[in-house]
């Protein structure tokens, strides 16, 4: 399968490594690694893992973070890296994606 990560998705990432990386040098990085490692898991678990919101939840193993993802055909869609720490309302709207 071919993993494509949307536009909305990769600003998500890129605000995470940002949050980090104003927490202490270098860690932003360090969640860039994780958050890449979890992506990539995808092309041996794609679909096991549970729905929610209507879509298939990964949670992250090093951080607070869901990746959240759809399969059509040979292809894994992500949409968007959350972090979960947010109210479920707030994360129900950055799931309001359409995909072109």
């Amino acid at each position: 399968m071919h993993i494509e990560i949307l536009e909305e998705a990769q600003d998500d990432i890129f605000r995470g490594v940002l949050f980090y990386e104003s927490q202490q040098y270098g860690i932003g990085e360090y969640f860039l690694d994780g958050i890449s490692t979890d992506i990539e898991s995808l092309h041996l678990y794609a679909g096991i893992h549970s729905v929610k919101f209507g879509f298939h939840a990964l949670y992250s193993k090093r951080f607070p973070y869901t990746i959240y993802y759809k399969i059509e055909d040979d292809t894994i869609w992500v949409y968007a890296v959350l972090d979960e720490r947010q109210r479920p309302h707030t994360i129900k709207e950055s799931l309001n994606i359409t995909v072109q």
